[in-house]
């Protein structure tokens, strides 16, 4: 069954009409389900965005048939380009805390990074800021080789990453590399990611959906328990403890009230933040540019 603005029924086993804005879903079969990011112009990340990826996750973990979710954008351009607090950092603070007891953006990467099912990040476009938080949190990344950039860039406009890429990262790519992504703060293309094991592998873009299809489909007839022990198990040597996530987050809040930050902020909004611009489009080069002078 095939449904677009769709979410499990409350049986688990079926799909229908949802209601989200910022995401789609097709369920493919029993067992594979694809979302796509679909909030022009850039796939930013938004309350509303946390609030409808909070209800997708409870319903992933409750489905007894999904085995395997796949995530992938609309725009291939930007897979999801980074958070927007809309101007309005208190709606973000404010949303209610997930079934963890962590802030809802937390709780729902936490709980996406358990869920008894295979979560795969399709990236082609950019992932930077929280959407790199988002296919961190994921338990496969493959991106296209001619078209993924990544990167958090948060550290240069005076700001902490929230939502747990230095406990996540760390783990993928070793201190030395993760400390590169996070404080020189650029952007990395596929090929760098795929050497830095930011991702599982690059693929060529014309061949990205059908490879990320196959292995889908090929999860999608495993049997679910199997899966879902054997993926426990790795869970609790790899993931981070939930201590070591809402520090940092914490930090994130209380810096972006500053007025350095405000003021780059306002920078970066003048020379096109959150919109499709040339900015965005090379974040990591350009986001010095909103800094004062040394």
């Amino acid at each position: 069954m095939n449904a677009v603005d769709a979410g499990p029924s409350n049986n688990g086993r079926g799909f229908e009409p949802w209601g989200w804005t910022h995401l789609h879903v097709d369920r493919r079969s029993p067992g594979y389900c694809q979302v796509t990011f679909d909030h022009p112009p850039i796939n930013t990340i938004t309350a509303t965005t946390v609030l409808e990826l909070a209800e997708l996750v409870g319903l992933i973990e409750q489905d007894p048939d999904l085995n395997v979710v796949v995530f992938g954008s609309a725009n291939p351009d930007f897979f999801l380009a980074h958070y927007d607090t809309e101007h309005d950092p208190s709606r973000t603070a404010a949303l209610p805390a997930g079934p963890t007891g962590m802030n809802a953006w937390i709780d729902l990467l936490v709980r996406l990074s358990r869920a008894p099912v295979v979560s795969i990040a399709q990236v082609r476009g950019r992932a930077r800021g929280a959407g790199s938080e988002f296919i961190l949190a994921c338990d496969l990344r493959f991106a296209s080789r001619e078209n993924t950039v990544l990167g958090q860039f948060e550290v240069a406009t005076g700001l902490v990453p929230g939502g747990g890429p230095m406990a996540r990262l760390a783990r993928l790519v070793g201190r030395g590399r993760a400390l590169e992504i996070l404080l020189v703060a650029d952007d990395l293309d596929g090929p760098r990611a795929e050497q830095y094991g930011y991702v599982n592998r690059t693929i060529a873009d014309d061949r990205l959906d059908d490879e990320v299809a196959q292995t889908a489909y090929r999860l999608a007839r495993f049997d679910h328990d199997a899966i879902a022990r054997t993926k426990s198990y790795v869970d609790r040597v790899t993931l981070p403890a939930d201590g070591e996530l809402p520090p940092a987050l914490n930090d994130f809040f209380e810096l972006l009230t500053r007025p350095e930050q405000r003021a780059v902020y306002a920078r970066l909004d003048a020379l096109g933040l959150n919109l499709d611009s040339d900015l965005e489009r090379r974040l990591g080069h350009r986001v010095v540019e909103a800094l004062p002078d040394a």
